[in-house]
Order: structure tokens, then C-alpha cells, then sequence
């Protein structure tokens, strides 16, 4: 309870006032009750939906993200399908949905982080309670705050911070203290590295099924450091499929912190003892580059741009823009991208700055900053061991090997999203998920939380958290059909989620974890479904007995597949084939719900190629399969070689 800043009775001296602006009936799109209104005096707002009273179980859902800039449901800046506040699941579940702008101050210069953390959020909740009690009677709300990647951080942030607020808490795809910046730097190094001879190709067929299973085939020294430094800091290898589009991610959103907090690193970097920069033989040091120009025009309301006279002819993502002249000379902007001569400085980006910059003014886009972050996670050793992944840059004593900064940067990070850095201390129980092929929060981070909550609740811990990790999913739900064809969603098991930890809380019936192990922070889990718990389905694929099938044009493949969920976690309700690996899941099996179920399918390939035929599957609590709720999914693949 040391932690606790907000209780149930607990008054916020700032948005202790409630004011409704709006409340009608609404009928799309499913009938609910709007109430909309602000906090007096301030820029926060809230909003409720209301379901009819024969619907409403006693109960509300409330979602959480940083960059969330309006109190009406979604979509915010990610991808979460959930998160965009599905009415029909809610009103589905029983319960009535909660969602805030956290007050329009996420990252604004001196203003207590928690404002946007949990305080604003949490005294919507309560203030929900009141309105739900004059709607459906007097009576107590149960409440559930969940959130993903930064809004993970809030979740998790509120569940330390607040007591009798929230019951339960399901923050996902979450990173740790340490996430900032070190899960994209460590990417950005390896992008480099492995795209300077065009490894990446090779890395991904290796680890593809029926590939050769060693992605450092073929690979010099520098690219093998490389690809293990990323792999030990927890990047999912699987992922490396879609490297084509892959990029910094979202580190362009946190690249201005770096130079503020710490203006000497680039200069120690390029030349002080330790840093690869300062090594002679290092390549890095011939990719480094300087272009000057002058500012032809300005877009100095977001979203930024810049246009100079000249085009650099090259990509200047995540380099910087610095002035030389003018009104704002000395202003180092951070690239998002560039479009030839066009610069994109980022969201986050000094708006006196940009509203100073004018034509004429002389600039130069410089990357001895990207560069130079590329390897910053090596100069930002936790002091504690709990955070494994730097195990690689620390002597048998846990002594760092790399030269260290004096400023650690993560936990600044992790502090402006969940108001304070995160130390494992909950209040209510926590469900937690977490994505086995997410590139931006390493799935190791959610095993870190789980270690950080067990040290803290002791023997409350039981009672107080559960894990679920879910395979074949990224960070953000599947956007192209590349991925599609890779990937599934995990909206579904994240609505199942919240279901569970309604269950867990108004009931007391604890969901199943997922097993896992940790093995060099890579998070593995077992190959059946009854060994592997939690509540995704299993499902394993083969062609023609084998991972890996060599064929002519027109000869036909025979696709065997073996479905089956963990205990309790219900029937699987539907499966859908994609032979040609394009994405588009067309041809639907036909089966009646079971909680174990055996396809095979056949197939023949008029063209010559490598194809990866795929099966997705989803499986429900109730074995519903009309029901588009709590459907969750999997995927397998195996590869069919065309001659």
C-alpha cells in the first residue's frame, strides 16, 4: 500500500469537479446511453456508454493510451482493434464502457506525470460509478482499466498507484523500465548491419518453416554479433519476416528525450574509447553523413515539414535536422522520414522551433545522432540483474563491460507513462498478455513484471496476477496481408481477457496461464495445447508428412493439420486455408465444434515458387462460432516448394 496516491474516497484537487456537457439516448451502433462532460477548469474529458438496464451486469471497462487526444472511443494512434472500444462487445459483456483524453497533458513540460497516468482516468472511473448508480440504481460498479504498449504502462501504473478505483487490471503487449529506447535502438543497429549485404532475405527463410533453422549461416563477424545482440535482447527471431518493411518503429516518437537528457553522448560516441563509433575499423563511421542546404518552405502547424533547396538522395529517417541560421539557430529536430527534399520532423517535435524556422534559413541533416543510437542500449546497463537482456554487455559479476552514461533513460521513460517507475507492488488482480512475436515490446518484459509482482505481493501473488502469452501475434494487430499471413490478432483473446477477469474477480475463478520457459530471453513455450495453458488454440501443420514439401507444377499437396485447445478454454469453432500464403483466408473448413479437431486439405500449385501454405483457427470460450466476440486465434504454416 506505500505506492497508493488515489483511493476509492480519495477527492483529485484538480478534477475533483465533474461536469456532464451531454447526455442522450443513442442508437448506433447498439443502443446505449451517452454522457459526456469535463473536469472544471481543465482540458480533461470524459466519456461513458451506457447499456440498456436489462443488458448492464454490473460492471464497466475503461481503456487506457497515452496519445488517446479524444474522450470519445477511438481510434487512437496504434492499431489495437480493441481499443477503439467495441460497443457490441461491451454491452456483450455486461458492462458499460469508460474512456478519457487523460487530460490532454501526456508529456507536457512540468506536469505531474501521473495526471496522464491514472489520475485523470481514475476520477472518471469514480465518477462513473456515480452516474451509473442514478442510471441503474444504487449500487457499486466493478471496474476494469486495461491498455496496451503505452497504455500498458498506465495500467500497470494505476494498479500500483490506486486502491479501490479499479478491481482488476489488464494492461498488454507491456515493456519494462527499460524499454525506452533500448528495444528500437538494438533494432535500428541490426537493420543496418544485416541490410548492408542483404542477409535479411537469408535470416528469414532460415527460420521459416521447413527452412535450414540457422539464420547465422552465411553471415561475417560484425553480422552475427549483430543478430545475436538483438536476439538477446529479446527480439523475436519468427519476426524477421516482414524485415523488408521494418523500421525504427516507434523510437521516432521518443527521439528528441535522448539529446535532452543526456547532449553528450553523440560526441562521446564518435570518439571516446568503448563507443563503436571511436573505433577505427568500425563501418559505421563510412555511413556517417552531413548535408547542408537551405529551408525552402515550412509547414510549421503539425504534422511538421520542411522543405529544403536541395535533395540529400538518401533516407534521413531518424537523422537529425539541425539549424544553422535564423530565427531558431541552434534547434536540433529529429526526423520521422523524408520524401526526397521534403523533411518530416516528428510529432514530438519543438514547436517554437518550428514556428521560428523560415525560408532561407541554413540547415544540415545530420545522422551522427542515429548512428550513434543505434548502440545506446550498450551504454544503458540496468544496475539491477532482474533485467536479463543486458546480461550480454556485464562481466560474471554483473559489472557492465561498455562505458556507462550517467543517465539511465528508461526509467524516465516508463515514469511519464505510468506516473512513476513500475515496481510490481498491484493492488486488484492483474491479467496480463503478451505478444511471442511482438518487435517493439519483447515478450521477456511481461516474464520481468511477473518477477517484479511476485517479489512484491509475496504470498498475495497467487491471487493477485495471471499470465497469458499469445503465439503468432505482434505488438499491433495485422495490417497487410504480409502479415496476415503470418500473424492473427489477439483482439480476441484480449476481449476473453477481460471476460476472464471479471470472472477472476466477481467470482473468483482464477484464469489458466500460459507454461513457458526462458531460454537466453527468448521466451519459449511448450507444443501442446495441454501443456501450454493459457487459452490460445494449438495448431500444428504439415504437407505432406513434413514441414517442407518439394513438388512439380500441378502436382497436388496433401495439408494435414491437428487442432486442439488447453483445458477449459473452450471448442474450436472455425478454420480457414490460405494455400498460396497471399493473406486471404478463403477456403473455410468445415467441422463441427470440438475441443480437438484433424483437417487436411489438397492442393496444387499452377506456378512455379515458394509457397507457405497457412491455416488460422480460432477457438471460443462457449464454442460459439457466430458470435464475432472473444474468437481467438492461431495460425500455422509449412512450406511447398513449386519446381
Amino acid at each position: 500500500m506505500n505506492g497508493i496516491t488515489v483511493t476509492a474516497r480519495s477527492v483529485d484537487p484538480v478534477y475533483g469537479e465533474a461536469v456532464i456537457d451531454v447526455e442522450e439516448e443513442r442508437a448506433e451502433p447498439v443502443p446505449h446511453r451517452y454522457v459526456h462532460g469535463h473536469f472544471a477548469g481543465t482540458e480533461a474529458r470524459f466519456s461513458f456508454y451506457f447499456p440498456p438496464p436489462e443488458k448492464y451486469e454490473g460492471r464497466f471497462i475503461h481503456n487506457t493510451y497515452p496519445m488517446a487526444v479524444s474522450a470519445d472511443i477511438g481510434p487512437f494512434p496504434i492499431q489495437f482493434e480493441v481499443a477503439i472500444g467495441d460497443l457490441g462487445f461491451t454491452v456483450a459483456s455486461g458492462a458499460y464502457y469508460v474512456q478519457t483524453n487523460n487530460g490532454g497533458l501526456f508529456r507536457a513540460a512540468g506536469v505531474d506525470p501521473a495526471i496522464a497516468a491514472y489520475r485523470v482516468n481514475a476520477a472518471a472511473a469514480k465518477f462513473s460509478r456515480t452516474v451509473a448508480a442514478r442510471i441503474y440504481g444504487e449500487h457499486r460498479s466493478y471496474g476494469y482499466l486495461f491498455g496496451g504498449s503505452g497504455g500498458a504502462y498506465q495500467t500497470m501504473g494505476a494498479a500500483e498507484a490506486t486502491s479501490g478505483v479499479w478491481d482488476g487490471f489488464l494492461p498488454f503487449v507491456p515493456g519494462c523500465n527499460h524499454a525506452i529506447p533500448s528495444m528500437f535502438t538494438v533494432r535500428m543497429h541490426a537493420l543496418r548491419v544485416l541490410r548492408r549485404r542483404d542477409r535479411l532475405p537469408g535470416i528469414a527463410d532460415a527460420l521459416a518453416p521447413g527452412g535450414s533453422g540457422d539464420p547465422y549461416a552465411n553471415l561475417d563477424a560484425e553480422e552475427v554479433t549483430a543478430l545475436r545482440e538483438v536476439t538477446r535482447m529479446g527480439f523475436p527471431p519468427r519476426a524477421w519476416y516482414r524485415h523488408a518493411g521494418m523500421d525504427s518503429g516507434y523510437f521516432a516518437n521518443i527521439s528528441g528525450m535522448i539529446p535532452q537528457m543526456d547532449p553528450g553522448y553523440a560526441e562521446d560516441f564518435w570518439s571516446q574509447p568503448g563507443y563503436l563509433g571511436a573505433d577505427p575499423d568500425a563501418e559505421i563511421r563510412d555511413e556517417r553523413f552531413a548535408f547542408a542546404a537551405g529551408v525552402a518552405a515550412v509547414s510549421a502547424e503539425p504534422p511538421w515539414s520542411v522543405t529544403l533547396d536541395a535533395d540529400p538522395a538518401r533516407d534521413c529517417a531518424n537523422a537529425h535536422l539541425v539549424v544553422l541560421s535564423g530565427a531558431a539557430e541552434g534547434a536540433s529536430l529529429p526526423l520521422e522520414a523524408n520524401e526526397g527534399a521534403r523533411m518530416r520532423p516528428i510529432a514530438t517535435a519543438d514547436a517554437t522551433a518550428m514556428a521560428a524556422l523560415a525560408p532561407g534559413d541554413r540547415v544540415c541533416v545530420d545522422n551522427s545522432w542515429a548512428l550513434a543510437l543505434e548502440t545506446y542500449h550498450r551504454h544503458q546497463v540496468p544496475p539491477e540483474r532482474e533485467y536479463y537482456a543486458w546480461d550480454q554487455f556485464r562481466e560474471g559479476d554483473g559489472a557492465p563491460i561498455p562505458p556507462q552514461r550517467t543517465v539511465l533513460v528508461g526509467p524516465t521513460g516508463t515514469a511519464n507513462a505510468a506516473g512513476a517507475v513500475l515496481t510490481g507492488a498491484v493492488n486488484g488482480k492483474v491479467l496480463v498478455l503478451a505478444a511471442l512475436m511482438d518487435i517493439d515490446a519483447y515478450p521477456w518484459q511481461a516474464d520481468w513484471y511477473r518477477s517484479r509482482v511476485a517479489a512484491a505481493t509475496g504470498a498475495d501473488f497467487d491471487d493477485r496476477f495471471a499470465l497469458w502469452f499469445i503465439d503468432r501475434a505482434h505488438h499491433e494487430n495485422p495490417l497487410d496481408a504480409l502479415q496476415r499471413a503470418h500473424v492473427v490478432s489477439f483482439s480476441g483473446a484480449l476481449q476473453q481477457g477481460l471476460r476472464d477477469l471479471a470472472k477472476w474477480v466477481e467470482h473468483g475463478v482464477k484464469p489458466a496461464e500460459t507454461h513457458y520457459r526462458v531460454e537466453d530471453t527468448q521466451v519459449i513455450v511448450p507444443g501442446g495445447a495441454a501443456e501450454r495453458g493459457g487459452i490460445q488454440p494449438v495448431v500444428e501443420l504439415s504437407v505432406n508428412g513434413a514441414d517442407r514439401a518439394e513438388v512439380a507444377v500441378g502436382e497436388p499437396v496433401t495439408l494435414t493439420a491437428t487442432i486442439a485447445t488447453p483445458p477449459g478454454a473452450g471448442q474450436v469453432v472455425s478454420a480457414a486455408w490460405d494455400f498460396e500464403g497471399t493473406g486471404t483466408f478463403a477456403d473455410r473448413a468445415a467441422f463441427a465444434p470440438a475441443e480437438a479437431v484433424a483437417l487436411s486439405a489438397s492442393h496444387a500449385y499452377a506456378r512455379p515458387g515458394t509457397y507457405f501454405a497457412a491455416l488460422t483457427v480460432s477457438a471460443q470460450r462457449e464454442g460459439d462460432a457466430d458470435t464475432p466476440y472473444a474468437q481467438v486465434r492461431n495460425l500455422a504454416q509449412a512450406r511447398v516448394v513449386v519446381r
